[in-house]
């Protein structure tokens, strides 16, 4: 949306006011006997009191109305957004779906909430550890109604149209090949422009962070710069019919219902926000020499479990880079996981798998799963030459990499009926190679 400004940095101490309220942030404290223009003042915390300063999350938001003042929550239905991970058997084959359909506004009006489905998940929302991988496919825009998720972060992936997010700290706008993050209490609406398609991570106990860069030194990967937050912007609004906050609470949604609008937030100062990402900023690192570097070294945010070194969940995507590697098979080795592997493809050919993985499809390849290259690219890549070349050009392909061993839905694994029953026949023409009486070349 032309117009939009935001403020540059990865968690940052940032401030702002809407321009139409100069002066309205209280000035040399948070929390005055009267604020300016007469607004309330409403902290919002991200981590506990007590955090370590480099972990403390908070914002103070100056708003006309707090957010207290609502009627009670009453249980709604869920539809397909669930928490329940022990629906059906579990399924430790590999899994992939043909682009997950999007309903046209002709057949029925979904909006972002109404469209929500999860896919696969596992942890517990009540504990705070664990994780939910949902789609979203929706046609129309959520009017006079927000979300609030009480459990955990959402970064939101779009696919297929973007998505003008109004939040309580501004508005933001994410296209294709850009991320959005809307943390953990934040309440937020979604304006669509079309039929919209894409992916959210979900995740309960921490917060979505940098990944340390060691060796790599102080630049590198996603730098901090090019992550961006709204700035403030209010609506002085009365709704008389009545105005919907959907919150998501222990995995259920309830539904409470207010005389106003909750985007009421004239200033606020702090450094939990929402924020956005444009993916083609990524400074990609890949291997010079020879062999395949790990796929951790595309990680563009990380939410760390307790475990050193071991996240709840990554995000990394595979985006266009050069590949130069030497007497190397370069594609994607052949592996088993202790992780589990979620993968997503916004546009364009993934270089394992040229054909069957589509945009706006996935794959789910679960902890110990074998999983690799099909045989035509095995077959292509240990023939190719191996000159300098570009590696995924035009393409934008992604991992939700997790620690927890997910369980699949129902919905995912039969409702949606997207399902791609044929996968495993893509490794079926894999032939042996070995050779008893091989010899080392002279060289």
């Amino acid at each position: 949306m032309a117009g939009l400004k935001y403020m540059s940095g990865f968690g940052n101490e940032f401030s702002s006011e809407d321009p139409r309220c100069p002066g309205s942030l209280p000035e040399g404290q948070n929390n005055p006997q009267v604020c300016p223009y007469g607004l309330y003042a409403e902290q919002l915390s991200g981590s506990a009191f007590t955090c370590p300063r480099p972990a403390n999350k908070r914002s103070w938001l100056y708003r006309i109305l707090p957010s207290v003042k609502h009627k009670p929550f009453a249980a709604v239905p869920c539809g397909n957004l669930t928490e329940n991970w022990n629906e059906v058997e579990p399924e430790p084959n590999q899994l992939r779906w043909l682009p997950f359909t999007i309903p046209t506004s002709t057949e029925k009006k979904v909006d972002f909430v109404a469209g929500l489905q999860t896919v696969c998940g596992a942890g517990d929302a009540k504990s705070c550890d664990g994780i939910g991988i949902h789609v979203y496919t929706c046609n129309t825009s959520m009017v006079d109604r927000c979300f609030n998720n009480s459990d955990g972060d959402f970064l939101i992936v779009p696919q297929q149209g973007e998505i003008l997010i109004t939040t309580e700290f501004g508005k933001i706008m994410v296209e294709p090949n850009e991320i959005g993050v809307v943390q953990q209490g934040m309440r937020f609406s979604v304006d669509v422009f079309g039929e919209t398609r894409g992916y959210i991570l979900e995740v309960y106990g921490a917060h979505f962070e940098l990944p340390d860069l060691g060796p790599i030194g102080a630049n590198g990967l996603a730098n901090p710069r090019d992550f961006l937050c709204p700035v403030a912007w209010y609506e002085d609004r009365e709704v008389a019919t009545g105005y919907t906050v959907i919150n998501k609470y222990q995995g259920k949604l309830f539904a409470c219902q207010q005389d106003f609008s909750p985007f009421n937030v004239v200033a606020w100062h702090g450094n939990y926000t929402p924020y956005k990402y444009n993916l083609k900023n990524f400074m990609v690192i890949n291997v010079v020499a020879f062999d395949h570097a790990d796929p951790s070294i595309f990680t563009v945010l990380t939410a760390k479990s307790t475990r050193p070194g071991v996240a709840i969940a990554d995000f990394v995507i595979f985006p266009p880079r050069w590949g130069v590697a030497d007497h190397t098979f370069r594609p994607p080795y052949y592996h088993r996981n202790c992780m589990s592997e979620f993968m997503g493809l916004i546009k364009g050919h993934y270089e394992a798998k040229e054909e069957g993985f589509q945009p706006g499809g996935a794959s789910l390849h679960s902890i110990m799963t074998p999983h690799g290259p099909d045989a035509e690219c095995f077959e292509k890549s240990s023939t190719a030459e191996l000159k300098a070349e570009r590696v995924a050009e035009g393409t934008m392909a992604f991992m939700f990499e997790s620690s927890f061993s997910m369980a699949v839905t129902k919905w995912g694994l039969q409702t949606c009926q997207r399902l791609d029953k044929t996968y495993h026949q893509c490794w079926e023409s894999l032939r042996s190679h070995f050779n008893p009486n091989w010899k080392p070349s002279k060289q």
